[in-house]
């Protein structure tokens, strides 16, 4: 078909019209403004690789997974050939790594990003995989991901930033994935669960005598997956109950057995005397009524919180050293209390570094004689604080002479952090330590695990960390630090 020039089209269309846009707006005086077009064309194809700075955190993360980080354990777990090819691990890690080192933890938040935001697109080459891919890898991972704190270490130890003259535990509670709404006391499942047995046997007797009349009415035999829905829920409660139960059980007779061991040892009885003593309260033990279990993360248990409430939370213990504030150890139990971590931390200490650090400092919570005894013969000066002086309250002056013989190891212990090397000393515990929490909050999203189950949230807690950390590298100089020293 040929237009009205005579030239040859291969379909008849309407020739469009371009409209302009319109010109700046107007203003109290004649000023030009710089071009301003929306719906601007480019040219040539954008690069994303221009839209990006070259000291960019992202390109360091990103040059972290392709040449420094070990993948082994990530690749080994593809044992399939068949099945639709997955995202290339490499993309999946980065974007993992980069939304833990910058707070977006999401899966969800995530995907977003691979859409919205230019360095996760960059990152991703332009892909964008879907939340449920996110989160199955991170779930299929944890273990991989856990070890990602022990090669952030390493990478922080070789560019000189570990020094481990000076060190500071502490322990922060963080919130678990788990409703308070959704947990029952010990007294309230005892109840409830006889309730329900009740209820699901009745409905049984109902669906028996329901199933009879059909089969004389159709002559068909029953299958015997026909149970009524209702009937499903109550049974899957009733067991959730029950387990949930057994559970709080469990855990009385543990502490139980550990009570009456400690106060075994306290009294030197001998092992005979000692087990029957463990063996008869473990026997004995009862869960208080108002024991609660969580049925959404049973391994998380209520614990007080800085501002005073009370939540389902995990205990995580850090170590840091003072130079560059890298942590060097760190741990998520399910326990409140802080004393019985130090012995554990300080022998991950030595395997993580290689080494045991001169003074270790730690606030009241840790104080015990098997502490500083234990802290002592591994070769660490300890200085543990043996109380909390109140608000306003003066500390007492520096002792002055010889040490006396009779001190137990509290006072002496008090005795040592009111000279004057021991104050000065246990002066930076809080600029140590603490910062690290903050840091972890604000820029890691650390006020609350995502992950359910001890496991996970232990995986998901030790890669937060691991950010912290290689963020602490990325602020040293990244990379190009490391490889000059």
């Amino acid at each position: 078909m040929a237009d009205d020039h005579g030239e040859e089209r291969l379909f008849e269309v309407d020739p469009v019209v371009v409209e302009r846009m319109e010109t700046a707006p107007g203003g109290p005086v004649h000023k030009v403004f710089r071009h301003y077009d929306p719906n601007q064309d480019f040219l040539i194809p954008p690069s994303l690789d221009d839209w990006l700075d070259k000291d960019h955190l992202a390109r360091f993360v990103a040059e972290l997974v392709d040449e420094v980080l070990d993948l082994s354990s990530f690749l080994a777990s593809y044992k399939e050939p068949r099945g639709y090819p997955p995202y290339d691990p490499r993309l999946m890690l980065k974007v993992l790594l980069y939304g833990y080192v910058t707070g977006v933890r999401s899966s969800r938040a995530l995907e977003r990003a691979c859409r919205d935001v230019v360095a996760f697109r960059w990152l991703a080459a332009n892909q964008a995989p879907d939340f449920r891919s996110i989160a199955r890898f991170r779930r299929r991972h944890l273990v991989a991901l856990r070890q990602l704190f022990r090669q952030s270490l390493e990478l922080c130890q070789a560019a000189g930033m570990v020094r481990l003259g000076l060190v500071a535990l502490d322990g922060t509670k963080v919130r678990a994935n788990a409703s308070r709404r959704k947990a029952m006391s010990y007294r309230h499942l005892s109840e409830k669960a006889q309730v329900l047995a009740e209820e699901a046997d009745e409905l049984l007797k109902d669906a028996e005598i329901q199933d009879t009349r059909e089969d004389k009415a159709f002559g068909k035999d029953r299958r015997g997956d026909e149970v009524p829905k209702h009937l499903q829920r109550k049974e899957q409660r009733l067991a959730a109950m029950k387990q949930a139960k057994a559970d709080l059980e469990a855990r009385a007779r543990q502490a139980a057995g550990a009570k009456a061991e400690k106060k075994a040892q306290d009294k030197g009885l001998s092992e005979t005397e000692t087990a029957t003593l463990v063996d008869g309260a473990i026997a004995a033990a009862v869960p208080k009524p108002t024991d609660q279990a969580s049925f959404t993360d049973p391994t998380s248990r209520i614990m007080k919180t800085a501002d005073g409430s009370f939540h389902y939370c995990y205990n995580a213990q850090v170590v840091v050293c003072g130079a560059h504030q890298v942590v060097v150890a760190t741990s998520l139990s399910n326990r409140s209390a802080d004393c019985p971590e130090l012995k554990a931390m300080l022998g991950q200490v030595e395997e993580n570094t290689g080494a045991i650090p001169k003074t270790l400092l730690a606030d009241a919570g840790y104080f015990s004689e098997a502490n500083v005894t234990a802290t002592t013969n591994a070769g660490v000066d300890p200085l543990i604080a043996t109380g909390r002086l109140r608000h306003g309250e003066e500390p007492p002056p520096a002792p002055r002479g010889r040490i006396p013989a009779h001190l137990s190891a509290k006072a002496r212990m008090a005795r040592k952090l009111r000279t004057k090397a021991g104050r000065a000393a246990y002066k930076q515990r809080k600029a140590i330590v603490e910062p690290v929490f903050g840091q972890i909050d604000t820029c890691h999203g650390g006020k609350r695990l995502l992950l359910r189950g001890h496991v996970a949230a232990e995986a998901e807690w030790h890669l937060m960390v691991a950010a912290h950390n290689l963020r602490k590298l990325f602020g040293a100089g990244g990379l190009a630090n490391l490889r000059a020293t």
